[in-house]
């Protein structure tokens, strides 16, 4: 097997139909898209680039980036991605951790590579604008327990930790994504905001169309832009994370949108009732999973009814749908833990695993480090990060209610390093009076006033508690 056979075949399936729009308009077909990544891999393998060769990258979202892929694992090398909120240091990061063969980048990154002991080191370098005379037949046959990917997580609670993904994993996630991403009434024109799901739009048939917004800031996403995008596209799905949907509440899509997916961070009920009130006719549907496994869940909050959200409102969680078919879910004292063939079970370095990695027999379970539950219908409603809880007062069941409160425009909740609550609010301050008063019917804690919420780097869609309480002290 070859994780690259789903895109051949698509190729195959529909060679004239556009495979990638980059974020300048530029177009590429199915078939282009094969020819060029064959080109590639005929000269990366003059190169020395074989299998399981690791391959450090440093190129932007775009045409030649995807083709450098595709050609990477035509020849079963190895791509690794440094983790993009963390900048250069989480290029040399990720350079240091896996020692790359070669390293892929853009001229601008090639240059600066030579700055840093640990990518000066990568004497191979490759360039997605090489020139070659590649067979479009080769795919190198591979094990499901060949490695294709080494990711990173976001490193929130550490040093970021590297992720060996393997074909046989990426081909189940690739199978658990079909009921979301494939269609079954004719491809799709997607908007993808999320660089690492072109993949899996393109492995199913669907035109992936790059965002032309930056996209390390999401919540400065103009809606206008996205409109536009839109109408010179025709796209008729969005992938973006819960800032450009918090964003779009009060623009008009045009028609040709059916759905918008959203994921990498809490969608609060207001949020999502005030996307759908604004656009009738138009599906939101929120898909839960992690770095290590996804997708974990996901649900079409349209089909949610009036007790669902009132038990939101309340309290009572996030809902994210019923867990997919390929997962396998426990819950240990609230914590959310996963086992299935997409759930990755381990890091590159074992000694990591220690407090995320759960053997029960051949069994390994993932832990997620979330909290939830699930409800009567089989659904499961997230709660907040599972270590960040106290007394029994769980992030999002906190920020839900809190978020309805009179004048509140943003909610934060977090636990100091004291081992006391405190809800971050901002908003309009004359109502603090009040909003002490409705804290009180839900728990004991401390609402502290600022001026905003910041948010994490990575999608602008998570609030950054330790910069919140590094400010209150």
């Amino acid at each position: 097997m070859n994780l690259i056979e789903n895109f051949l075949s698509e190729a195959e399936r529909r060679p004239q139909q556009t495979a990638i729009i980059d974020r300048k308009g530029r177009s590429i077909s199915y078939a282009e898209l094969a020819k060029r990544s064959a080109d590639l891999a005929d000269a990366f393998a003059a190169k020395g680039i074989g299998k399981g060769d690791r391959v450090l990258i440093g190129t932007f979202p775009g045409i030649g980036l995807y083709a450098g892929l595709a050609a990477l694992w035509r020849l079963g090398a190895v791509a690794v991605f440094p983790e993009p909120a963390m900048g250069l240091a989480g290029f040399r990061h990720a350079a240091k951790v896996t020692r790359p063969k070669a390293l892929l980048a853009s001229w601008p990154v090639g240059c600066l590579a030579w700055l840093f002991p640990e990518t000066r080191s990568i004497s191979t370098r490759l360039s997605a604008g090489a020139t070659g005379h590649g067979d479009e037949g080769l795919c190198l046959p591979l094990k499901p327990d060949d490695p294709a990917l080494i990711s990173f997580t976001s490193g929130s609670t550490g040093k970021p930790k590297a992720i060996e993904r393997t074909h046989g994993l990426m081909r189940a996630q690739h199978l658990a994504l079909a009921s979301l991403i494939g269609s079954d009434h004719g491809p799709e024109i997607d908007i993808v905001a999320f660089p690492a799901f072109v993949l899996t739009c393109i492995g199913h048939g669907s035109t992936a169309v790059m965002p032309n917004w930056n996209l390390r800031r999401h919540d400065r996403m103009l809606p206008e832009t996205l409109v536009q995008l839109v109408e010179t596209t025709g796209a008729t799905r969005l992938l973006v994370p819960p800032v450009v949907v918090s964003r779009l509440v009060g623009s008009t899509l045009p028609t040709s949108v059916s759905r918008v997916m959203t994921g990498g961070g809490p969608l609060y009920p207001d949020v999502a009732r005030a996307f759908l009130a604004a656009h009738r006719g138009i599906g939101l549907t929120n898909v839960y999973g992690s770095t290590e496994a996804e997708p974990i869940s996901h649900a079409h909050l349209e089909e949610l009814t009036d007790a669902d959200w009132d038990a939101a409102a309340a309290g009572k969680g996030l809902p994210v749908g019923a867990p997919v078919p390929e997962v396998r879910l426990r819950f240990v004292d609230d914590e959310i833990q996963v086992a299935g063939p997409h759930v990755n079970r381990g890091y590159l370095d074992p000694s990591q695993e220690r407090d995320t990695k759960v053997a029960d027999g051949d069994t390994i379970w993932h832990r997620t480090g979330d909290a939830g539950r699930l409800d009567e219908d089989g659904r499961l409603w997230l709660l907040g990060r599972h270590g960040a809880a106290k007394d029994g007062l769980f992030a999002f069941s906190v920020e839900t209610a809190a978020r309805l409160w009179p004048g509140v425009t943003g909610a934060a909740f977090a636990v100091d390093d004291a081992g006391e609550p405190v809800l971050f609010l901002c908003g309009d301050a004359s109502h603090l009076p009040d909003w002490q008063s409705r804290a009180g019917s839900i728990g004991r804690f401390e609402i502290s006033v600022v001026d905003e919420i910041p948010m994490d780097r990575r999608h602008r869609s998570k609030p950054d508690l330790r910069t919140l309480l590094d400010q209150r002290v």
